[in-house]
């Protein structure tokens, strides 16, 4: 499958590296080419800088959003929750429409600082903002309740004995993304039902993220056991 992830962070580099792994024609979107492969320093999180993995991965092209958008069968946006939409834009509606969107961002808000807190809760949700913003995109919202690592490679943790969690209205993108989820390695995938559904999994985070601190490591997830 053709698939452009975009993002060029930690979530886009493991699904991007994965994806690939597995047979996949990836294309990774940016805004802004140049300047994603000119950064020499470590992001924020101090991983080396994007133009170290590209040249490791030279399978995988790199390209403007919309480039990736129009070139893909299913996209994934892996952008910063704040900057999705603005992302989603510039990749175009046209070359979203009639495609399957996996939203795995999550609307965090640090303006306050740390902890951040959500810019969207309760009544509406980024997934849904997502949908109404381009309503002919098929958009899923999963893997936002984990670490990038465990989305790519669930048997990290306890052989890949936890849940993941999808929502969205169309069904045979949802059984698409299920697929793919369990070609990652998920065997427990839970259909939480229309895409309003994905407040609850955002709203998952802060909790997620004060685990995180009182846990040491973010190398943990959410079973339901049943």
């Amino acid at each position: 499958m053709r698939i452009a992830v975009l993002g060029t962070g930690m979530v886009g580099r493991a699904l991007a590296e994965r994806l690939d792994g597995l047979g996949h024609e990836v294309t990774v979107g940016t805004r802004d080419v140049a300047t994603t492969l000119a950064r020499a320093e470590p992001d924020a999180m101090g991983n080396p800088p994007f133009s170290s993995w590209a040249e490791a991965h030279p399978r995988v092209r790199v390209t403007p959003f919309a480039e990736a958008a129009a070139a893909s069968e299913m996209i994934v946006n892996a952008t910063s929750g704040d900057g999705s939409l603005s992302a989603l834009t510039m990749a175009g509606e046209a070359n979203l429409t009639g495609k399957i969107l996996l939203d795995i961002a999550n609307p965090l808000d640090f303006s306050a600082g740390l902890p951040p807190t959500l810019f969207v809760e309760n009544t509406d949700s980024l997934g849904e903002q997502i949908q109404r913003t381009f309503p002919g995109a098929k958009v899923v919202k999963a893997l936002n309740t984990m670490n990038a690592f465990l989305m790519v490679d669930p048997k990290q943790l306890a052989n890949g004995d936890f849940s993941v969690f999808l929502s969205g209205d169309d069904a045979a993108a949802k059984a698409a993304v299920t697929n793919l989820l369990r070609s990652f390695g998920h065997t427990d995938v839970i259909d939480l039902g229309d895409i309003s559904t994905g407040r609850g999994a955002e709203m998952i985070l802060p909790l997620w993220l004060r685990l995180w601190n009182a846990v040491g490591t973010p190398k943990f997830s959410f079973k339901i056991v049943r």
